[in-house]
């Protein structure tokens, strides 16, 4: 997955006037080059998510693979959600008895957590896409790294009302050893993508789909996004690759933790 770059105004514009509120309310290439082990302990959080709160450590290295065995696949929806295209996300997932994992943002998360609670009432699993989906995080001090995360951390266990992320997932691949590390020991796997759909670039269902078929082999964690701009050839696209998956024998799985 490229770092989205152009394209991606909305979440600048969003981000731009909902961090600064969100700080006085609440205080494939890109990760295969970093997928190694983090050196020395990880970093500790400075907070739990919730009062009392508190997780086991997990491995801190990116995550791809399914714990669906050899012939399972993992779909993921990034940048969510949103009132225009999670809802339809969700229902086509249900139609075809399908769970996924979603990559929310702290932003997102806040303003609409009556999604996160039906993304997690439908069995789907939580990912931390941090507060902003500041895509140059990687070259940020580790202190706005900490944020980023921590921030996002308490924002969607908050508004899923106490459902803690199991994944940690950087905008555009932007992991750091230092945020692999922290996310890790918060009891959030890295999580990385195989088949990068592209949807955000609109390039039309077909190509979506087509993108699918083609670097399927690549490995099984799939990449899609149900915010960010308008998601309408995404839909149709899951419309179409859901049904096709199973056609090849696929079954439907989460991120091994």
């Amino acid at each position: 997955m490229a770092r989205h770059g152009g394209g991606r105004g909305w979440y600048g514009k969003v981000a731009g006037a909902a961090l600064g509120v969100t700080v006085l309310a609440v205080g494939a290439s890109v990760w295969t080059a970093q997928a190694g082990s983090v050196d020395g302990p990880p970093p500790k959080a400075t907070a739990p998510a919730t009062p009392g709160g508190d997780s086991e450590p997990v491995d801190a290295t990116i995550v791809h693979a399914s714990d669906a065995g050899a012939r399972g696949v993992n779909i993921t929806i990034d940048d969510g959600p949103d009132p225009a295209w999670t809802p339809q996300v969700l229902d086509l997932l249900r139609e075809h008895g399908v769970k996924a994992t979603f990559c929310v943002t702290g932003i997102q998360a806040q303003a609409h957590p009556d999604l996160v609670k039906e993304v997690v009432a439908a069995g789907h699993r939580l990912c931390n896409h941090t507060v902003s989906h500041d895509t140059a995080m990687d070259k940020k001090s580790e202190a706005y790294q900490s944020k980023e995360i921590l921030d996002a951390e308490r924002m969607i266990t908050e508004a899923s009302g106490g459902v803690r992320s199991m994944y940690y997932r950087a905008p555009g691949g932007a992991f750091t050893p230092y945020s692999r590390g922290l996310a890790a020991s918060r009891g959030m796997r890295p999580l990385g993508w195989n088949v990068d759909t592209k949807d955000f670039e609109q390039p039309g269902a077909d190509a979506i789909v087509a993108t699918v078929e083609r670097e399927l082999p690549n490995g099984p964690t799939i990449l899609f996004h149900d915010a960010g701009g308008d998601r309408t050839q995404t839909v149709e696209a899951l419309r179409r690759v859901l049904p096709w998956l199973k056609e090849q024998g696929y079954s439907f799985g989460f991120p091994v933790r």
